[in-house]
């Protein structure tokens, strides 16, 4: 009796996608003896693109009957006869997000040639979104990783899209933190410049503001002064001035989301606590840190109370809170727009910069200047249609 030849064959099924396709393969497959070795199928616009790769016993290699199945069912079957798959090493593998208003080809394109030129491959692409904004994952095999971030970025200024790389596996999956900025980032405003609108001095107050984010000044001694200048202020007109903090688009879609998945949320502030904490209950994150605003018989006295909530002091509040909940650094993101995030930023497992300032965008490991923060998401590698899903679930 002679020996079994053994065949490795890497089967294409293409095809109007229906129920019972994949089971019925599998099934023949099965009463062949063959073994599945790997299997992906996509499905675009209701076609399906189904690749199996099996090894058969040449004598039992199942073709007739897979052809006829796919008589039946109006399908086309593509066979080759392929290399047994090597046991080498892993590639390293990541993940480039695409995100833009308009995706077309050239911008797509120019990401595809960033990755190419890196020495990059693109395993699989999948659309994560097509509103607000369109966004896309490709996960890509192997390539050096500063020569495709520096591609990327290219492609980024000239087509004027977001790009985030990552480092695909286990850890960009398993976030389970995230601390963010509250001005500018979960809300449109710059509180401080709407209570100095208040008194009058918003105008100057908005300059130093500005001077501040872009790293120009000194956080602290830019915060006390533009505090004094608040001094005398009737703090019943707070309330007037939170009811004016418009959100970011997409703060509640975020927020909901993140909690939805049992992410733990943090917001952490060098404004002031008065607002953080109504942001805080509106968007039901689970911890707010800001800097309090001194009070003395019912008006500011353009001071603060306690310690400066600085960039330094934000990167030890992410520590702290990682640490309390158990949560590795590597599995935490922080989010923020101005220099004073800098520090945070950094120390997170993912840093990202959210329509920041120049000198934010340069250090954080992501930038998105899209005007929606639950764009995020997407980032992390979480699906549109799956939020709307929940959304509907939860009615």
């Amino acid at each position: 009796m002679g020996s079994v030849v053994e065949q490795t064959l890497l089967i294409r099924v293409t095809g109007i996608d229906q129920p019972g396709i994949t089971a019925g393969i599998l099934r023949i497959l099965a009463e062949a003896r063959a073994e599945v070795l790997d299997m992906e199928q996509v499905v675009v616009r209701d076609r399906l693109n189904l690749g199996l790769l099996i090894a058969v016993a040449e004598e039992q290699a199942p073709l007739k009957d897979l052809l006829f199945f796919g008589w039946e069912r109006n399908l086309h079957f593509d066979f080759e006869v392929v290399d047994p798959p090597e046991d080498l090493p892993a590639p390293s593998r990541f993940a480039v997000t695409v995100i833009g208003a308009r995706l077309g080809p050239e911008a797509l394109g120019g990401v595809a040639d960033a990755i190419a030129d890196g020495g990059g491959n693109i395993e699989r692409i999948v659309r994560l979104s097509n509103y607000p904004v369109i966004s896309y994952e490709l996960i890509v095999m192997g390539g050096h990783t500063d020569t495709m971030r520096k591609g990327l970025l290219e492609a980024s200024s000239l087509h004027q899209v977001d790009i985030a790389l990552q480092r695909e596996g286990l850890a960009r999956r398993a976030k389970r933190l995230v601390v963010i900025d509250m001005d500018s980032t979960l809300i449109r405003d710059e509180a401080i410049d709407l209570l100095a609108d208040e008194v009058g001095n918003g105008a100057e107050v908005r300059s130093i503001t500005e001077a501040t984010m872009s790293g120009r000044h000194d956080f602290e001694s830019a915060l006390r002064d533009r505090v004094s200048r608040l001094a005398g202020m009737d703090v019943a007109r707070l309330n007037a001035v939170a009811s004016r903090i418009r959100y970011t688009p997409g703060a509640r879609t975020f927020a909901r989301t993140l909690r939805r998945l049992g992410y733990r949320t943090a917001l952490v502030s060098g404004g002031f606590d008065v607002f953080a904490e109504e942001v805080r209950r509106h968007l039901g994150i689970d911890i707010a840190h800001a800097n309090s605003l001194e009070v003395a018989d019912g008006r500011l006295t353009g001071r603060l109370v306690g310690d400066v909530l600085d960039g330094p002091a934000k990167a030890r509040l992410l520590e702290e809170i990682a640490a309390a909940e158990g949560i590795p650094l590597e599995q935490t993101v922080a989010v923020g727009d101005g220099s004073n995030d800098l520090e945070m930023l950094a120390k997170a497992g993912l840093g990202i910069a959210f329509n920041a300032k120049p000198v934010v965008d340069a250090a954080a490991d992501t930038t998105l200047k899209v005007p929606y923060l639950d764009a995020i998401l997407f980032v992390l590698g979480i699906r549109r249609q799956d939020i709307e899903a929940a959304d509907r679930t939860d009615g």
